[in-house]
């Protein structure tokens, strides 16, 4: 389970090292290897370990193809899916293409999210928190049904 806000650096090549208290885990449970992809709500990326992602694109593929919207999602989603390796020092490269799409500098947000991960620029992260806190506050947030018996 990843969970906790991380802020990393992406180098020159755009490589970042994952924490530390990750490595293990994805060592153990993914060998390594993890699939990034572009979330299609907001500019950032997914990053899943490659079993999980393994389960998501076996369902994503089992879409139905006529249907534009879930062909859409596919394009995106696994067209987008790119495997990432882990090297012996816990970095990863982030190829220039999805640096692009989430707009990623130097500094980044790694945002754990259970069963993967978030990489955000540290200023969209920044803006958007404050706008979600924001609608919060004002009682905009919709939350679904399943939310409203919560208790924090």
């Amino acid at each position: 389970m990843f969970r906790g806000i991380n802020s990393v650096n992406l180098d020159v090549k755009g490589r970042l090292a994952m924490p530390t208290r990750y490595r293990e885990q994805l060592q153990n449970d993914a060998n390594c290897q993890l699939i990034a992809t572009i979330d299609t709500e907001e500019n950032c990326l997914l990053l899943y370990p490659l079993p999980d992602w393994e389960l998501i694109e076996a369902k994503l593929s089992k879409l139905p193809s006529f249907n534009q919207a879930a062909r859409r999602i596919q394009r995106l989603l696994i067209g987008h899916a790119t495997e990432l390796e882990m090297d012996g020092q816990g970095r990863i490269l982030v190829p220039p293409i999805l640096r692009e799409y989430a707009g990623l500098e130097k500094k980044s947000i790694l945002l754990g999210q259970g069963n993967k991960f978030e990489l955000w620029s540290e200023s969209a992260w920044q803006e958007r928190r404050s706008q979600w806190i924001e609608e919060e506050a004002k009682g905009e947030g919709d939350l679904p049904d399943e939310l409203q018996s919560l208790s924090l």
